[in-house]
């Protein structure tokens, strides 16, 4: 065996090289993944939004010293509930609706919304008026489309709820 490692010893070195060489290539290639994700419209708009609030200059360097302060925005008008009022024993289960949680509904209830009947009422502005108070939460009302969801669970119809949203 000896004998035949001496006589043959410049090919066992190039086999060795050879296989040092695939063995990095293969482990080298299986490190680096690629991830190719897929932005929707939407996304890239809160990433263009996003970065223009970035880039902004910081409010207190905004405005000179020397001008006079200007007057504070107005509140947003209240959220004027679409139905009437109503008394906790009578709300509804808003955590039914998919994507509205328990945080959502006690933030909606702040707001005095506590009916399937009320956001199933809501129209683009209402929609936009809730929408600018939802915090982090933003875009999820019509990305989960509550008004549609609220209009079935409104009128009692859980299996078209079932149907359309799938179970619960």
């Amino acid at each position: 065996m000896a004998e035949l490692v001496q006589a043959n010893w410049m090919l066992l070195v190039i086999a060795l090289v050879i296989g040092m060489a695939v063995a990095w290539w293969i482990f080298a290639a299986n490190r680096t993944t690629r991830v190719a994700k897929e932005q929707s419209a939407e996304a890239d708009a809160l990433a263009l939004r996003n970065q223009a609030l970035i880039d902004a200059p910081p409010a207190a360097a905004a405005t000179p010293k020397t001008a006079a302060p200007e007057p504070a925005p107005a509140p947003a008008p209240p959220l004027a509930p679409a139905a009437p009022p109503v008394a906790a024993s009578g709300a509804d289960d808003l955590t039914l609706i998919k994507g509205l949680g328990p945080k959502l509904k006690a933030q909606l209830a702040v707001m005095g919304v506590t009916t399937f009947a009320q956001i199933a009422a809501w129209d683009d502005a209402e929609i936009d008026r809730v929408d600018a108070q939802m915090g982090r939460f933003q875009g999820r009302i019509r990305r989960d489309d509550w008004v549609a969801q609220a209009k079935l669970l409104a009128a009692g119809d859980s299996a078209g709820f079932a149907r359309q949203f799938g179970n619960r």
